[in-house]
């Protein structure tokens, strides 16, 4: 097994590190207290920026994650290949799983969003690495969508036997709704991103996430 499906078996929390919420500056300032701190998985999004921006600040981001945690960009994976990302991440409007691991090789992580059972069923049986699930709460990167019924993500963290990080709305305060049904994984934005203070959240977060034990 590679190094980087080795650490997302032994992931917990996510970060994702979207553009739309803080600056490139604003987003620095928050990676390299997670870093240091234990975040185990890192994704930029960036919706509209330029080819050229996103390439720039991968190289910074890349230097401060420097093999402490797997980096993930989303969507684009022409710009994961050319920023030498571990990962790429896919919505459902993405291309497909196997044109992107035409395209990647075998060795990068490759994740896939899901809303559903039968995506997540459908994308474990074609050989993706993780899904992220949600939106499991309501949450200002997808206004659009309504929460989930959380029996469904009961159901699926049971049945995947890739790891499942739940998305969406995830915070402090709600985490302790996830554990309680057998959650040991989390992808959280704002709750990080916009914390008074970031490491005392990650802090938080990572302790009950480990309450039931480490992933895996």
């Amino acid at each position: 097994m590679s190094w980087n499906k080795k650490r997302l078996n032994n992931a917990n929390l996510y970060l994702i590190l979207d553009r739309q919420v803080l600056s490139y500056s604003g987003l620095l300032k928050v990676l390299k207290p997670a870093v240091r701190l234990g975040v185990d998985i890192v994704q930029l999004r960036d919706k509209n920026g330029s080819a050229k921006d996103i390439l720039d600040f991968c190289r910074h981001l890349q230097r401060i994650v420097a093999g402490k945690a797997l980096f993930i960009v989303n969507d684009r994976v022409d710009l994961a290949i050319l920023a030498g990302a571990d990962g790429v991440h896919l919505g459902q409007e993405d291309i497909p799983y196997s044109q992107a691991r035409k395209l990647m090789g075998p060795g990068p992580v490759i994740g896939v969003s899901c809303q559903r059972l039968d995506q997540a069923k459908l994308a474990q049986s074609q050989g993706v690495d993780y899904i992220g699930f949600g939106s499991v709460f309501k949450t200002k990167t997808k206004p659009q969508r309504q929460p989930m019924n959380l029996e469904l993500l009961r159901n699926v963290v049971k049945i995947m036997k890739i790891p499942v990080f739940p998305i969406g709305g995830i915070s402090c305060d709600n985490l302790g709704r996830l554990t309680n049904l057998g959650v040991e994984r989390a992808a959280v934005c704002r709750e990080i991103l916009l914390a008074k203070d970031a490491g005392e959240t990650i802090r938080e977060l990572k302790l009950k996430l480990y309450r039931g034990g480490p992933p895996g």
